[in-house]
């Protein structure tokens, strides 16, 4: 039962500030879910891939939840969601794939680093200057083709590498994080059929997963998320989400190390 609660509560945490701030939750997701099945003895040397697959499929959850307001407030480009899915879909089903052979600790390792980048550029406030337009369909695919690719290597609905990519291509803030929110849902889908596919020939998986996807944590986890996504995105436009957003990089940095310290 504490490690039902374990998943609900992170359900909803993950939740809220996917929907503040565009992000599916990967990055906390993940890690957590790594000690939660570490301490529970699931996965064995193979937890860090139920985790990655157990939150892509999460943040199916999450990305609906929160592109479903997000659109409400007119806030998502659909030209860019349009032009982008194809790609997103492609390149998170190849980085899937390709993360189910990787050895656990090179993953830990590439995963700790990334989370290293992303807290420092919401710490730091790293944001590029609006110097382009956007590319034209193909662009688009090819762009999401790279960014699923890595998004589904860490289990991240995007929003790290999509925002910025927007926000360089001159679509204001608000409607970069909707986009981006809607952005995750092919992520999380190519990705949770990666995932999925890749783990069904492993017997070595605990009962009740789908491949890497652990079907308990993650009934949990979007409980727990069904009406924090929501709340997180509304307040997008009342709280101050700088001082929040240097709280959650502080956390990353914190989650990052500590898996560090696990891996070696």
């Amino acid at each position: 039962m504490e490690g039902y609660l374990a998943y609900l509560l992170l359900g909803a945490f993950v939740g809220f500030f996917a929907g503040l701030f565009g992000i599916g939750g990967g990055l906390v997701m993940v890690p957590v879910l790594s000690f939660l099945f570490e301490a529970q003895h699931l996965g064995g040397t193979q937890n860090l891939h139920l985790a990655l697959g157990t939150s892509m499929a999460a943040i199916l959850y999450t990305a609906a939840f929160s592109a479903r307001v997000h659109y409400a407030h007119g806030a998502v480009n659909m030209h860019v969601v349009r032009g982008m899915t194809p790609g997103l879909l492609l390149g998170t089903l190849l980085g899937a794939l390709f993360a189910s052979g990787v050895p656990q600790l090179y993953l830990s390792t590439f995963f700790a680093l990334f989370m290293y980048f992303a807290a420092a550029q919401m710490l730091l406030g790293l944001k590029p200057k609006a110097t382009r337009q956007l590319p034209g369909r193909i662009g688009l695919a090819l762009v999401g083709i790279v960014i699923g690719a890595i998004s589904s290597l860490v289990s991240i609905g995007g929003g790290t590498l999509s925002v910025p990519f927007m926000l360089w291509h001159n679509i204001p803030s608000n409607q970069a994080i909707g986009t981006s929110a809607a952005l995750g849902f092919p992520i999380a889908l190519g990705g949770t059929l990666g995932y999925a596919v890749t783990g069904l020939a492993l017997h070595t998986l605990p009962a009740g997963t789908l491949g890497f996807v652990y079907l308990p944590a993650l009934l949990m986890l979007a409980i727990g998320s069904t009406f924090t996504t929501a709340l997180g995105a509304k307040a997008t436009h009342s709280l101050p989400l700088e001082l929040l957003r240097r709280g959650f990089a502080a956390l990353l940095f914190i989650l990052a190390t500590k898996m560090l310290l696990k891996a070696f």
